[in-house]
């Protein structure tokens, strides 16, 4: 069995302490410190290229910073196995032969150890997982024929199989129809309620409002990061954003994002 972290239960979900990445000599995240508590719902907003896919990385244990330190309920993350990093969606091979129900038993892997096969307890796990985002009926479908919201449930599912304390969800709402989003958002709504901590990377601003606790208005630096009456301030967003922010005659903010994609 691979070694896992014990919890300390005095210590926050996630505690990120002056935290400074650099790729080719240029900072992606610069100084970055925060906390968590646990059932938190975090939404990450920010200008393509701010470091928020960094961040996620960082925070998974499948980045090491060049400085700063993360912990997860007072150790690394690299130890812990309630940690579930979900990427966007393009960086998936979706040819891949597998089927839905195979992907969510990946979440049982590190409970399983080495050359261990799926008990009766590990596909109860899968089955319930299943149920919970709607797509028992799918379980034997390849992944490729699933629609985007059907794709980020799966996900939320193995998520789930995990057992899952702390999710990272980097863009999972990009390229959805608003029926689908509807359907992401109450999954966490659900989440919510059983105490996961979901940090989501997100470009809609209105949805960071509506829909999350708190907001990390990003650039390389935390530009801002509290309630979203707070946070959502044009100083910040113009601090955050720059030349591609725009206020209109309603007051309404416009944000244009024409920038390459970050690391």
């Amino acid at each position: 069995m691979y070694p896992h972290s014990h919890h300390r239960t005095d210590q926050p979900i996630l505690d990120v302490s002056r935290v400074t990445v650099r790729y080719n000599g240029r900072a992606a995240l610069e100084d970055v410190t925060f906390h968590l508590r646990e059932g938190e719902r975090i939404a990450v907003v920010g200008p393509n290229g701010a470091g928020k896919s960094t961040l996620f990385k960082v925070v998974a244990g499948v980045l090491q910073p060049n400085s700063g330190e993360v912990n997860i309920f007072g150790s690394k993350p690299g130890r812990h196995v309630c940690i579930a990093y979900i990427p966007q969606r393009s960086q998936v091979d979706w040819n891949f032969p597998v089927t839905v129900a195979d992907v969510v038993m990946m979440g049982r892997s590190a409970k399983l150890g080495p050359l261990n096969f799926p008990r009766k307890r590990d596909w109860r796990f899968v089955h319930h997982a299943l149920e919970t985002v709607d797509l028992s009926d799918l379980a034997t479908r390849q992944i490729s024929q699933l629609s985007g919201g059907q794709q980020q449930r799966m996900f939320i599912a193995r998520a789930l199989a995990q057992e899952v304390e702390l999710m990272l969800m980097d863009e999972p709402l990009t390229g959805l129809d608003t029926p689908s989003q509807e359907g992401i958002l109450g999954l966490l709504d659900r989440l919510k309620r059983e105490n996961v901590t979901v940090m989501v990377a997100t470009h809609d601003l209105d949805q960071a409002a509506t829909h999350f606790d708190r907001i990390m208005l990003l650039n390389h630096r935390i530009v801002s990061f509290g309630e979203p009456n707070v946070v959502m301030q044009a100083d910040n967003l113009l601090k955050a954003y720059g030349g591609r922010m725009k206020i209109n005659s309603e007051g309404a903010v416009l944000v244009d994002e024409c920038c390459p994609p970050e690391p």
